[in-house]
């Protein structure tokens, strides 16, 4: 396993962290692998070396941190593992169980806290902007975390570039906390962070952890085309993936991966991490893995370096499109 930085902080954090929305409950949607499935993938992680872990509230309704929790108690060293959280979306319909006031950031770190048995979370992130709360509410309820103790950094995951500059102005302002990492929808298929937010990210010195990096599979070669929602339970289910993909997908970057990957006669996922790795920035794509030779896949990719003529031929189908993922 390789290293870096996130960002310009002192955190190390392995090329590669583990996505833990698969883990926690089937009850919650029927691709989530229940707790004795999921402990594998956090064993084989760790052996490998990776010690970055992403999760969030709403994921399983709290399962999901629940598992990762005990697990990484398990399996790893907590002083050298980094644990990631998110705080936003509603776990119920009732007042104050979402958004991103002082009330639920607070509420929602303490049981975040619980329910992983830790003390401190190391990374802990707004899994989105919040249209009706001030970012001054927001900021304010982060710096009190973080100065209390019960936080080590805090990470933004997906919005419009204006919003994340006024919250890092904001900060600046005040002198509080500010935002060290950007969890953002990146990957071959979708690159229009590339017009703003990533640029901003490397100018402010924040580093990239982003989602979705085989596009739901589509990048590795799960889905034949538009229509084939079928290959796999979470492609039959997912609708909001299909909201990200679906009749945008441009299948000549799929074929430009699989011709590339050929070549190497390795996976496609391999070559789409792999470009994902390479690009500035990004400090550690968040892998999802339901089996566990999808990990070993997403693992083979940390060592694999593309050719500029590679890189060349994996871009240039790229088509402009609309923002997706922001909401």
């Amino acid at each position: 396993m390789r290293f870096t930085s996130l960002g310009t902080t002192g955190l190390s954090v392995s090329r590669l962290c583990l996505g833990c929305m698969s883990y926690g409950a089937s009850a919650w949607r029927p691709w989530v692998l229940d707790e004795d499935a999921a402990r594998p993938f956090f064993r084989r992680a760790i052996e490998a070396g990776i010690n970055f872990f992403d999760t969030a509230d709403m994921y399983s309704l709290g399962v999901s941190e629940e598992v990762t929790g005990r697990a990484l108690r398990d399996y790893g060293r907590p002083d050298e593992l980094v644990i990631a959280t998110k705080v936003f979306f509603p776990l119920s319909d009732r007042p104050n169980m979402g958004g991103l006031s002082r009330k639920h950031i607070v509420q929602g770190c303490e049981a975040s806290l619980r329910r992983l048995g830790v003390e401190t979370i190391d990374l802990y992130q707004i899994h989105r902007f919040d249209p009706v709360v001030p970012i001054e509410e927001t900021l304010a309820a982060l710096d009190h975390l973080v100065h209390s103790g019960k936080v080590r950094y805090i990470g933004a995951s997906s919005g419009f570039a204006w919003q994340f500059a006024q919250a890092l102005s904001a900060s600046e302002r005040h002198g509080w906390a500010r935002f060290v990492s950007m969890q953002n929808h990146y990957n071959l298929l979708y690159r229009e962070e590339e017009r703003e937010m990533i640029p901003l990210c490397a100018k402010t010195g924040v580093g990239l952890m982003p989602w979705s990096p085989l596009a739901r599979g589509v990048l590795a070669g799960a889905r034949r085309g538009v229509t084939d929602r079928e290959s796999t339970v979470r492609a039959a289910t997912d609708s909001y993936g299909h909201g990200l993909y679906d009749d945008q997908v441009n299948w000549d970057i799929v074929d430009a991966v699989r011709r590339v990957a050929d070549g190497r006669g390795v996976p496609m996922a391999q070559i789409a991490l792999a470009w994902l790795l390479s690009r500035p920035q990004v400090a550690a794509p968040i892998v999802g893995a339901t089996k566990l030779p999808q990990l070993e896949d997403a693992l083979g990719a940390v060592s694999l370096e593309l050719s500029a003529e590679e890189v060349a031929l994996l871009e240039a189908p790229y088509r402009p499109q609309p923002v997706r993922g922001i909401v």
